[in-house]
This record gives C-alpha cells, sequence and structure tokens, in this order.
C-alpha cells in the first residue's frame, strides 16, 4: 500500500490542502486582528491622552506608582464602562485620602452602578471585590503594575497558545519558495520575539525603560506572522514563477 507523498510547495497541495490552510489561515489573521484591537482598547488612555504610548504600556507593568490600582482601572482597561463625571469623582475621593465617609456618600453608589455587577464574589470572574469599603480599600493602593502571579499565568498561557499557534503557521509556511536563509529567518523570528516579550514584561515589572522590548519585540512578533500568512496565502494559490509548472491540483 503506497500513499500520497506531501507536497513539496504550497502550490503543489491538493485542492482539500489549499482549502484546509486558506481557511486556516485566514483565521490566524483575522483572530490576529482582533487580538491587536484589544490590545489597543486595554491600553489606550492610561496617560490620559489618545492612543497607545511608550508609558500606557509601562504602567500596565510596572504600573502608575504616582496613582492606584483603581484609578489606573477606571482611567484604562475599564473607562467604557464608567462615565467621565463619576470617572473624576472616583478619582477625586482617592486623592483626598479615600475615607470611609467619602465612600459611603459619593463612591459607593457609582460602584454599584457600574462596577459590582461583574466586581463580586460570587460572580466566579477573577476580578477584584468591590462590594464593600474594605474590599475596595485593597485597589485603593498605590498601583504597582501587574502582580508576578498575574504575570507567570499570562506567561505560560502565550507560550503554550501562541508556541502552538506559530508551530502550525510554521509547518504551512516551510513548503513557501523563498532563499532557505530568509524562510529560516521567519520562522525563527516569531518565536525569539515571543520569547523576548515574555521576559520584558517582566523586567518592565522593575525598570519601565524596558517597556520599550515590549513593543519592539511584539512588533517583530506581528510582522513576522504577518509575512508568513500573506505569503503562504499567495503562493496557495498564485504560484511563484520558479514553480509554474506546480503539480497535482
Amino acid at each position: 500500500m503506497t500513499g500520497q507523498a506531501l507536497p513539496g510547495r504550497l502550490c503543489d497541495c491538493t485542492s482539500s490542502e489549499k482549502a484546509l490552510f486558506t481557511s486556516f489561515l485566514l483565521m490566524v489573521g483575522i483572530g490576529y486582528a482582533m487580538a491587536m484591537i484589544y490590545l489597543y482598547t486595554s491600553h489606550a488612555g492610561h496617560d490620559e491622552q489618545p492612543g497607545v504610548s511608550i508609558e500606557d504600556i509601562a504602567d500596565n507593568y510596572y504600573g502608575n506608582r504616582s496613582g492606584t490600582r483603581l484609578e489606573a482601572a477606571i482611567r484604562g482597561p475599564m473607562a467604557a464602562y464608567i462615565d467621565t463625571d463619576a470617572r473624576n469623582e472616583i478619582v477625586a475621593w482617592l486623592k483626598s485620602g479615600a475615607s470611609a465617609g467619602g465612600y459611603e456618600s459619593a463612591v459607593q453608589p457609582i460602584l454599584e452602578r457600574s462596577c459590582t455587577g461583574c466586581h463580586n464574589p460570587g460572580s466566579g470572574l477573577p476580578v477584584p471585590d468591590l462590594t464593600t469599603f474594605a474590599a475596595v480599600q485593597q485597589v485603593a493602593e498605590v498601583d504597582l503594575g501587574q502582580s508576578l502571579h498575574t504575570l507567570m499565568k499570562l506567561s505560560h498561557i502565550h507560550l503554550f497558545g501562541i508556541g502552538l499557534l506559530l508551530f502550525a503557521v510554521g509547518l504551512i509556511f516551510r513548503l513557501a519558495v523563498m532563499r532557505p536563509w530568509l524562510k529560516v529567518s521567519l520562522i525563527v523570528l516569531p518565536f525569539a520575539a515571543m520569547l523576548a516579550d515574555i521576559l520584558a514584561w517582566f523586567l518592565t515589572k522593575r525598570d519601565p525603560v524596558y517597556a520599550y522590548v515590549v513593543v519592539v519585540s511584539g512588533g517583530l512578533l506581528g510582522l513576522s506572522l504577518t509575512v508568513q500568512v500573506l505569503v503562504s496565502l499567495w503562493q496557495l494559490w498564485i504560484p511563484p514563477r520558479a514553480a509554474a509548472h506546480s503539480g497535482p491540483a
């Protein structure tokens, strides 16, 4: 019994293989675009300026040592869930010392209206409890950024999840026709960039200057993945000139 040989080039793939690879690559591309939009909306505005800046990235990992965790949250990832007037009132309460009296008269009604639907012990979500003054006090402390526990959790999720994704895309891209050194570089680069990115999270936790490494390594990861996806899609359906005499359909 003889099996069909694996294709040596993307243009040699069968129609079913082309359909499978194309569907997967399109889902990867769309998923990555959604991830970038999520990162933008999560980090934008930490420094009260439009767009995502180095300061926004540094605040996420190093924290805003001049503010509190609650202030950082309502100015950053939770800003969409609370209106400007309510946000300013909470910030004013934090700046004035976060007293119990101010909490009961002004802050508690805002939190009950906008936050405690998710931020309560019964929600089952990994979010701070905001239903009592004692619980709110814990996030009214100086913002030290992501905790080491959170960084460790995110690290292993990204290493396993994105690592498998890069492996699958690389298996398809290895069939592309291009110079061997360039192909190898494009296959290895996203893995190296991901490791540098995750290492930079922990370094930025210690010193905000490493936020530049987070941005550069994340950019290299996105660029190399984008090139792999686009080149693979192109050569699946449009054979390179050197491979115009493609194999089975």
